[in-house]
């Protein structure tokens, strides 16, 4: 996979990186949001706004670590419907599979913990699920925000819906701000230097 190497004197084609999450009030702070809040640290870097697109997807043309890149986001479909429009505007940039980003929230990684993987599979989560059929293939690169399984047997599904917790809003901005260094690296320098830098048990 080609992909996963890149040096920072490559030829500056453009990236698209996109944030799942659901849209509307209710879920703005929610777990299964953490990708949408990584992508809001990414736009005040960026000093960029969004704007509405076509594919149905909010976007900001900018540039991360010198690389031009489309930040965006779903408007109206829900994480089961995320691959849709997310095809749809990288149809419209000619963007290839491995030139995307996708950040999302992961159960099977700790709290705290961000991790980069590029390719492979989508471990039961819905939004790289309708990603992964819409674009036809698994080979783009996810940045994972961990939120834990809940303890005492509770359903993944409520709690992926619910809002962060006290304590865990108190770390948040911190856990923010890694994803989105972890997304300005890979487009820096490759997934295989990032995953070397961001994947390690804290």
């Amino acid at each position: 996979m080609g992909f996963l190497r890149r040096s920072p004197e490559a030829d500056g084609e453009r990236w698209v990186v996109y944030g799942l999450g659901n849209p509307g009030e209710r879920y703005a702070r929610t777990r299964h949001n953490a990708g949408v809040l990584v992508l809001d640290d990414l736009l005040a870097r960026t000093g960029s706004t969004f704007k509405r697109h076509k594919s149905g997807t909010f976007i900001a043309e900018t540039k991360l670590g010198g690389t031009p890149a489309v930040l965006a986001r779903a408007v109206t479909a829900y994480m089961n419907e995320s691959g849709r429009p997310l095809r749809e505007l990288c149809s419209f940039y000619k963007v290839r599979s491995e030139r995307i980003v996708v950040i999302h929230d992961e159960l099977d990684i700790p709290f705290g913990e961000v991790r980069v993987k590029a390719g492979g599979g989508t471990a039961g989560h819905n939004g790289l699920k309708s990603v992964a059929q819409h674009l036809g293939t698994k080979e783009f690169v996810r940045v994972r925000v961990g939120i834990s399984r809940p303890a005492g047997g509770r359903d993944p599904v409520a709690w992926v819906l619910e809002s962060f917790s006290g304590s865990e809003r108190t770390r948040l901005p911190e856990i923010v701000e890694s994803a989105a260094d972890a997304v300005e690296r890979i487009l820096e320098q490759g997934a295989e230097r990032a995953m070397n830098e961001f994947n390690i048990r804290l």
